[in-house]
């Protein structure tokens, strides 16, 4: 299908509308593949939240083929600048793929959707300042790059699509991340108790939402590595044969390998003060290799890396909270999300070490199933940024002010 190229009136002619149907669309670190969640989003009034309804989920696999074309672009020493091109716009077949089958499946058409929001599929992150060659001396410049062509997948649905969502905010100074946190206080905010957001994907982020429900107090950073670690482990282990660990089964046959744990942790990201992010470029398949090799040289088993790699994310989650959160908020729950929430070992690792008072559970008890956040929190961004609102959380992200994020295609 051709794109609509005769909308000269968007996005005012989107502005007018009282309810919107917007399509999310995540692919993250753990390069498994695409959620794509179809929502409703109501108008605000005045500086109201708008209202944020989930309506269907769709989860489209990568190809074992594609995944390897991905985790090339994620390391430098097989990253290659034409791999780079072609993955750019080849990935948006697989957006426009999701697309179209969510729709069909929610028994809608292409023109029923008002837009798309499309986070793309990071290959590199980089927060923190590099010095680069700039017109009067150089200059401390930092970005983030996330892959899929807007403009292949506005061809391929007709549908306006808003993309490259986190520029805006390091342009502003912040990191760029985490983003997800500016749906958490319209979710899950508590007049009467403190909460913890941690979602485990391929990283792990912890969004904190004091009692009170202002989203001004809102607070979050990155954990660590999330399921990453583990994934990579597993990977190595099976031969390729998994790419995960279904449920914790293969770690909770292990042992835990405390001293590895430990000497894990002494990497400074665990002692920088938030606000920060992290990701592939600094926890991925070489930090995993050599993980490996070292307990492996020790003589532990696949089944006691599993255990450790597990643990590694577990304990990092829960020093993040004694270090950052716990002195400063009461926390009375903690709502897991992503793949890591369907890990039963992870799961009752955390739980061993937060205290025994704090309930852990996930956000699918609070009606957003475990695979959907992060795809619903870039659908409202994409929203925001149509009705030309900020969607970002400068206490969350540094960033200097509150900025408009991403880019419009028609």
């Amino acid at each position: 299908m051709q794109a609509k190229s005769t909308r000269n009136d968007f996005p005012s002619s989107y502005r007018s509308k009282k309810e919107h149907t917007v399509v999310g669309l995540m692919s993250g670190t753990s390069l498994d593949g695409v959620d794509a969640v179809l929502v409703k989003i109501g108008a605000s009034e005045g500086n109201a939240p708008p209202s944020v309804r989930f309506i269907r989920h769709l989860y489209l696999p990568y190809s074992e083929e594609l995944r390897r074309e991905i985790k090339k672009l994620c390391t430098f020493d097989t990253a290659k600048i034409d791999d780079l091109v072609y993955a750019h716009f080849g990935l948006s077949e697989w957006y426009a793929e999701a697309v179209s089958k969510l729709v069909s499946e929610a028994g809608l058409s292409t023109d029923q959707i008002d837009a798309v929001s499309m986070h793309g599929q990071t290959v590199w992150h980089a927060p923190v300042p590099k010095n680069f060659p700039g017109p009067r001396g150089t200059v401390p410049v930092k970005g983030t790059l996330q892959l899929g062509n807007p403009s292949v997948l506005s061809q391929r649905t007709g549908i306006p699509v808003v993309a490259d969502l986190r520029s805006a905010d390091m342009a502003a100074g912040g990191e760029g991340a985490p983003l997800a946190p500016y749906i958490d206080s319209m979710l899950f905010g508590d007049i009467d108790e403190g909460r913890i957001v941690q979602n485990i994907g391929g990283i792990g982020n912890a969004t904190v939402l004091p009692r009170g429900g202002d989203k001004a107090e809102v607070f979050a950073f990155d954990t660590g590595p999330g399921n990453m670690v583990l994934d990579a482990i597993v990977e190595i282990g099976t031969n390729g044969e998994l790419r995960y660990d279904p449920e914790g089964g293969i770690a909770s046959r292990g042992r835990i390998d405390g001293a590895e744990v430990e000497a894990l942790l002494e990497d400074e990201y665990f002692t920088r003060i938030p606000p920060k992010s992290t990701g592939r470029e600094v926890y991925g398949q070489e930090f995993s290799q050599s993980f490996w090799e070292r307990m492996d040289s020790r003589g532990a088993s696949f089944e006691d890396i599993a255990a450790t790699a597990t643990a590694f994310t577990a304990e990092s989650i829960a020093r993040a909270y004694r270090d950052f959160v716990f002195p400063h908020y009461s926390i009375k729950r903690i709502l897991v999300c992503g793949g890591g929430a369907r890990n039963k070992t992870l799961m009752n690792m955390i739980r061993e070490r937060v205290p025994e008072d704090i309930e852990v559970t996930t956000t699918d008890s609070y009606g957003v199933p475990e695979q959907v956040r992060e795809a619903m929190a870039f659908a409202l961004i994409g929203h925001q940024s149509l009705m030309g609102k900020a969607g970002n959380l400068p206490a969350v992200t540094g960033a200097r002010a509150e900025v408009i994020l991403g880019v419009l295609t028609l």
